[in-house]
C-alpha cells in the first residue's frame, strides 16, 4: 500500500519559523516533524511514499533524499513550478500517477500522532475511510458526526454542515488528517487548485465514507506555541 504525506503548505501561522524552513522540516524532539510520519508508515509496511511540496520544496527533497536511510522509497510531486500549493485535493490529484490504481493512505504533514497506521484498511468499504479525533481546543465545533449506518458494515461518516444536523446527544469529531482514499474519488476532477472536502461531502451523501474514532495522542502543529507544547510532551515522555 502506498502513502502520501502532504507537505506543501506555506505555514503562515508558523512564521517566522517557516520563512526559511518548510514546516515539515521543523525540528521537535530532536527530529524533523515529517520524519515521525515516514518512520511510522514504514513500520506499518508502507514503504512507497509520495511527498508533495511547494514552499521551499527543494529543501524537503535535499533533506530526505530517496528515503533509503528510512527504509522507504520516496518520490516527490511538486505542486507548481512557482511553489504555489494546490490545496489538499489538487495536490493529491496531481500525485495520482505516482500513487497508482489501488487505494492509498494520505497523511497531513503538519500533525503529530502515535496512530498505528497498520490499523488502516487496505481497501475502504466506500470511497474513503477517515480517522477522527476528539475536538481540540482550537477546533471545538468539530467536522463530522460518526454513527452506525444501515448502508455500511462499519461506522459511516456524515458531515454535520452539509448532510444533516446532529441529533440530540450526538457529538462531533475532528478530522485527524489521516485517511485512506480510492483513486476513483477524484474521477471527473481537473488539474489545478481545489479542496478535498467537497469530494468527501459528496461521497458521504452516497454513504461511501467510513470512519473510526481514535483516542490516542494527536496534535495539529499549526503554531509555534503548539510546536513548543509538543517539544515539552516529548521531553516528558522520553526524559
Amino acid at each position: 500500500m502506498k502513502a502520501m504525506i502532504l507537505a506543501a503548505g506555506r505555514g503562515e501561522r508558523m512564521r517566522p519559523l517557516t520563512d526559511h524552513t518548510p514546516k515539515p522540516l521543523l525540528r521537535v524532539g530532536g527530529r524533523r516533524l515529517i520524519e515521525y510520519h515516514i518512520d511510522a508508515l514504514v513500520a506499518a509496511g508502507m514503504r512507497e511514499i509520495v511527498i508533495n511540496h511547494a514552499h521551499l520544496g527543494s529543501q524537503i527533497e535535499e533533506s530526505l533524499g530517496d528515503g533509503a536511510r528510512y527504509g522507504a522509497q520516496i518520490s516527490y510531486s511538486a505542486d507548481t513550478p512557482e511553489g504555489e500549493a494546490l490545496e489538499t485535493g489538487g495536490g493529491i490529484f496531481k500525485a495520482l500517477p505516482l500513487l497508482g490504481d489501488a487505494p492509498f493512505v494520505v497523511v497531513n504533514g503538519d500533525i503529530w500522532t502515535d496512530y498505528p497506521y497498520r490499523h488502516l484498511p487496505t481497501v475502504p468499504q466506500g470511497m474513503a475511510h477517515l480517522v477522527l479525533i476528539d475536538n481540540p481546543p482550537h477546533h471545538p465545533k468539530g467536522d463530522f458526526v460518526l454513527r452506525v449506518s444501515d448502508h455500511a458494515r462499519n461506522n459511516s461518516l456524515r458531515n454535520i454542515h452539509n448532510v444533516y444536523d446532529p441529533a440530540p446527544g450526538e457529538s462531533t469529531l475532528t478530522f485527524s488528517g489521516i485517511g485512506v482514499y480510492r483513486p476513483e474519488l477524484f474521477t471527473g476532477c481537473t488539474p489545478g487548485k481545489f479542496q478535498l472536502a467537497p469530494l468527501l461531502r459528496k461521497a458521504m451523501q452516497q454513504h461511501a465514507v467510513t470512519g473510526v474514532h481514535y483516542t490516542g495522542q494527536w496534535m495539529d502543529i499549526g503554531t509555534p506555541q503548539r510546536l513548543d507544547e509538543l517539544e515539552q510532551r516529548l521531553a516528558a515522555q522520553h526524559p
